[in-house]
């Protein structure tokens, strides 16, 4: 069975008074892609919008148990870091993509490629910033042809 696929893409450093703006705009975009009939959601697993997107799937598979979490990790050692909520959110997942075995600076890259190349529809947070892997992520996203959700912030 082909599943319909969904991933994010965000900024990591959301200014605390845009938290819950983002949030609630990740839910209605979550809501809605679960209604269009995604069953599959990737999550680069960064802080901020990755993070944040994992945790409100998690939360909607206790209502639809059949809905699938990945994590896409860029490389190996990003399970290193010592984030109680990344490792919580990781367990949870159905699923763990690891880009790279080691660390190089296209591996980020990468990884967003992965996630774009799997995916139907992409939700991205975006605060407009010229350059990042945001950016790189939506254009990749648009030149594929993608459904590209922007919240804007």
């Amino acid at each position: 069975m082909v599943r319909k696929t969904c991933c994010v893409t965000g900024h990591r450093d959301i200014p605390a008074d845009k938290l819950g703006y983002v949030e609630q705009e990740l839910r209605r975009e979550l809501a809605e892609a679960v209604a269009d009939g995604y069953t599959r959601f990737i999550s680069g697993f960064a802080e901020g919008a990755d993070l944040m997107f994992a945790a409100l799937v998690v939360e909607e598979k206790e209502r639809h148990p059949e809905l699938f979490l990945e994590a896409a990790l860029p490389y190996a050692g990003r399970v290193k870091t010592k984030d109680k909520r990344f490792h919580e959110l990781l367990r949870l997942c159905d699923g763990v993509k690891v880009e790279s075995q080691t660390y190089a600076p296209s591996c980020y890259m990468a990884r967003n490629r992965y996630m774009v190349s799997q995916s139907q529809r992409v939700i991205a947070v975006y605060d407009g910033r010229e350059k990042g892997g945001t950016l790189f992520t939506m254009r990749y996203a648009y030149t594929l042809g993608r459904d590209v959700r922007v919240i804007s912030i």
